[in-house]
């Protein structure tokens, strides 16, 4: 079991991404690579998805101001009976959820059911806040409860402004 620190490695599963680079500590495990997570404090399988959480889990903490202590990944929650989970939701200082991101790989199209899905999803949550990114393409949405409408925004927020 070798550690190493990858910015961004020459492997299909490393691919460059349209968010910062980050020095993350990955493993290798027989030929299968981890991913140290920084939030849930635990070696995670490094999928193409995963690897798209990550870097977006640093952007918000590195970029954009989002204390660390205040991310939750992957969080279950029941829609339809069914289980689900969200993969990134972000609270404020009084315990509100106030972001929820859905990540996928970067070869999936960031198409409607995409929408679709974190529209669901926020059935339970309602949380004003939402982003939908591929590491590649990025979608920011505010979320107006009170008249029943969205609108696009060009850039997340930062965490002081939220």
């Amino acid at each position: 079991m070798a550690d190493i620190l990858v910015n961004l490695a020459p492997m299909d599963l490393l691919q460059p991404l349209a968010l910062p680079p980050h020095a993350f500590k990955l493993t290798d495990e027989n030929g299968q690579l981890f991913i140290f997570d920084e939030i849930r404090k635990r070696k995670i399988m490094l999928t193409p998805e995963e690897w798209v959480r990550q870097h977006f889990v640093q952007y918000l903490i590195n970029q954009k101001g989002y204390p660390k202590g205040l991310i939750k990944l992957e969080g279950g929650l029941k829609l339809h009976g069914m289980q689900r989970r969200s993969d990134i939701i972000v609270f404020n200082n009084a315990g509100e959820k106030t972001l929820m991101v859905e990540c996928k790989a970067p070869g999936v199209n960031i198409d409607q059911k995409v929408f679709d899905q974190i529209a669901r999803y926020n059935i339970t949550h309602q949380i004003r806040l939402l982003a939908v990114s591929n590491g590649l393409q990025h979608f920011y949405c505010v979320i107006d409860f009170e008249n029943k409408s969205y609108r696009f925004i060009e850039e997340l927020p930062e965490y002081g402004a939220i």
